[in-house]
């Protein structure tokens, strides 16, 4: 069975696996689409996650000494979509034949607990590609969520790529009015089709300054680019007493992050927003399974054109190509996803 391996830091290859074992509670799905995270995978393409140097303490919750993770990294991957094609005895939901989306890394085929897909079948019509962006919008929707955002709030939103305009369009059906900042024009054009009122090219100067020009500032700014130099601007941007949700996957020292400046004297809330949970003030309501299935049900009554995002489809064989690309061209590549049917 394949399954895409980073070998090393810049190394991909597709290697071999064997099939896992169907046991009672389980189906087994054949891959049919795998879509690629261009934060959280390029970390692990790069070698720059704090996994592979740090070792995750999970009942402490702290990084200490050591390593979580070591190459070869086998499988990474969330945005799965396949075909249930074997079903354990005891499983009746998912039924075999249906299509579904998960979370089962880049590979072939993968045995899945049945309870882990049960409410994320996809519906009669649907456009497969389409369940590749269930992780990604619940991400977006995780960030929309922490900002709190209420209706008519001026809403900055740093970073427009898949995540980025995702939190756009969400933010926008929140009742926000949305400035969406980016430094590629492709992606600012897109972010005004999904609702956007306003559009800020980086290049171009300060957001916060033309924020304060425009509206005294942002009442919430979501900072998705994962730049240390985004979440200052962002902090910049908002109003005094304002919120800024830092949900990018910052890498390393916060180089350009000055905590003295507008952070202090302007009493900014900061909130980190991380898949691996929801606000607090909501964890008795929402959990993240809700948000994938709530972000699912918007995709397929049309309210978010997910497959507009799709920049790039790719054979499995083309892995090494396609991390190389998104390394080293990413203005040139929005989701890419890799496709398994040519692949078999």
């Amino acid at each position: 069975m394949r399954v895409i391996t980073f070998q090393e830091p810049g190394k991909v290859r597709v290697s071999l696996e064997s099939p896992a074992e169907l046991v009672a509670g389980t189906v087994r799905v054949r891959t049919l689409y795998s879509g690629v995270s261009a934060g959280t995978e390029l970390t692990a393409y790069r070698g720059t996650n704090p996994y592979l140097s740090r070792k995750w303490d999970t009942e402490r919750r702290l990084f200490v000494e050591g390593q979580t993770h070591a190459y070869p990294l086998a499988g990474w991957g969330y945005q799965e979509v396949g075909e249930v094609i074997e079903a354990a005895p005891d499983v009746a939901d998912p039924p075999v034949g249906s299509l579904v989306w998960g979370i089962w890394g880049h590979r072939a085929e993968a045995v899945v607990p049945a309870e882990k897909l049960v409410g994320h079948v996809l519906p009669p019509g649907a456009d497969p590609v389409t369940g590749v962006f269930a992780r990604v919008g619940a991400i977006a929707l995780n960030a929309v969520h922490a900002a709190d955002i209420h209706l008519g709030d001026q809403v900055a939103i740093f970073g427009q790529g898949v995540i980025g305009l995702l939190a756009t369009r969400l933010a926008v059906l929140s009742g926000a009015r949305v400035v969406a900042a980016d430094g590629i024009a492709d992606r600012l054009e897109l972010a005004r089709r999904f609702g956007a009122a306003e559009t800020f090219d980086i290049a171009s100067g300060s957001v916060a300054e033309f924020m304060r020009k425009r509206v005294e500032g942002a009442d919430t700014a979501i900072e998705l680019s994962g730049s240390h130099a985004g979440l200052h601007e962002a902090i910049r941007t908002v109003r005094k007493g304002g919120r800024v949700v830092a949900a990018g996957f910052y890498q390393g020292d916060g180089v350009g992050l000055r905590l003295g400046e507008e952070f202090h004297h302007n009493q900014v809330q900061l909130v980190s927003s991380q898949i691996g949970g929801v606000a607090s003030w909501l964890s008795h309501r929402w959990d993240v399974e809700r948000m994938q299935r709530t972000f699912m049900e918007l995709v397929h009554r049309g309210e978010v054109d997910a497959r507009e995002l799709v920049s790039h489809i790719m054979p499995l064989d083309r892995a090494a190509e396609a991390f190389d690309l998104i390394d080293k061209h990413q203005s040139e590549v929005l989701q890419l996803v890799f496709e398994f049917e040519e692949s078999q």
